[in-house]
C-alpha cells in the first residue's frame, strides 16, 4: 500500500484513476488546484504524487519545481496532454521523474506508479558529494565551490548530481537521458550538451581549472585535472 497525492481538476480524469488506485489498496489523497495541490505536497508524507500539468491558480510545472527547490524528493508522474518531445524534456526538467500523456489506460499509469515506486532510495547513497574543491549537497540541495555557493536550475543539479557520483569515470550521453532525464530512446535534442555547456559556465568559468571534461567520442567525466 502506498500513500498517493493526486493534483488533477478534471472530474472524469481524476475519478478514474483515484477508483483505480483505491481499489489497488492505495491509500489517495485528491486535490483540484494547483495552489491547495502544492500545500499538500509541501506537507510530505506521499509515496507518489500523480499531478495534471494544466492546473488551476499553479500549473503542475510550478509545483514540481517548487517541491524540488524545497528537497522534496518524493517520485512525481505528470500526467498531461502535451505529447511532443520538447513538451517531454520541459517537464522532466522541471523535475518530473516520469510523464505519461492523456488519454492512457489506467494498467499503464499503474505499471507506471510502481516503478517509479521499485526506485532505490536516494538515502541510502552519501549525503556530500566532493571532487576537488567542488561540493553538492544532496539534502540541501546546495552546491558549493571554493567556498562560494553556485545556484543551479533543478535538472543542472540532476545533472552534476549524476556525473558527482560517478566521479572520475567517463559518462555516455546514452547514460545521462536514461538516468537523468530518464530517456530510454534518443529524443535527437542537443538536451545533454546545451546543460553541460550551462553547467560549465557556472561551476568552471570562474575557477581556472576545469572539473567537467569531455572525453571525445565517448561522453563526459568530472574529475580534477592531473
Amino acid at each position: 500500500m502506498m500513500k498517493i497525492l493526486l493534483i488533477e481538476d478534471d472530474p472524469q480524469t481524476s475519478a478514474y484513476v483515484a477508483n483505480g488506485l483505491r481499489e489497488q489498496g492505495h491509500v489517495v489523497d485528491h486535490s483540484t488546484s494547483g495552489r491547495d495541490g502544492l500545500f499538500l505536497a509541501s506537507g510530505g508524507g506521499y509515496d507518489i504524487m500523480v499531478i495534471d500539468r494544466m492546473l488551476p491558480s499553479v500549473d503542475g510545472l510550478a509545483i514540481v519545481k517548487t517541491i524540488r527547490a524545497a528537497g522534496i524528493k518524493t517520485p512525481v508522474l505528470l500526467l498531461t496532454t502535451l505529447g511532443g518531445v520538447n513538451d517531454r524534456v520541459e517537464g522532466l526538467e522541471a523535475g518530473a521523474d516520469d510523464y505519461l500523456t492523456k488519454p492512457f489506460a489506467f494498467s499503464e499509469l499503474h505499471a507506471r506508479v510502481n516503478a517509479l515506486a521499485r526506485r532505490p532510495p536516494m538515502a541510502d547513497e552519501a549525503t556530500v558529494l566532493r571532487v576537488g574543491d567542488l561540493e553538492l549537497n544532496r539534502l540541501k540541495r546546495t552546491v558549493i565551490r571554493g567556498g562560494k555557493r553556485i545556484e543551479l536550475q533543478p535538472q543542472e543539479f540532476r545533472l552534476l548530481e549524476y556525473l558527482m557520483r560517478n566521479a572520475g569515470q567517463v559518462v555516455t550521453r546514452t547514460m545521462l537521458l536514461e538516468n537523468v532525464w530518464e530517456f530510454h530512446f534518443d529524443p535527437h535534442t542537443s538536451v545533454v550538451e546545451t546543460h553541460i555547456s550551462r553547467l560549465r559556465a557556472k561551476v568552471d568559468r570562474e575557477f581556472g581549472e576545469e572539473l567537467i571534461h569531455t572525453v571525445r567520442g565517448s561522453g563526459y567525466s568530472v574529475r580534477v585535472s592531473t
